[in-house]
């Protein structure tokens, strides 16, 4: 079976991961743990911002490896 994943180190992974509706929670906490008990984030909003082309980026980011079993 061939596995894929995105690298969260580029701007498309990153936005993939922490930038989607579905993955609320991990953006939630992820700021919460930079900013220790400074401040807390309960709730946030989405916004489109970025009308790069999906497909072109996509192709770029997402790498394919092989598993044996």
């Amino acid at each position: 079976m061939k596995e894929r994943y995105i690298n969260p180190f580029t701007d498309f992974g990153f936005k993939k991961l922490f930038g989607e509706e579905a993955n609320k929670d991990l953006i939630i906490d992820f700021l919460n743990s930079l900013l220790e008990n400074e401040h807390k984030v309960v709730d946030l909003t989405f916004k489109k911002t970025d009308h790069r082309s999906f497909k072109r980026v996509f192709k770029k980011v997402v790498s394919s490896s092989k598993t044996s079993n």
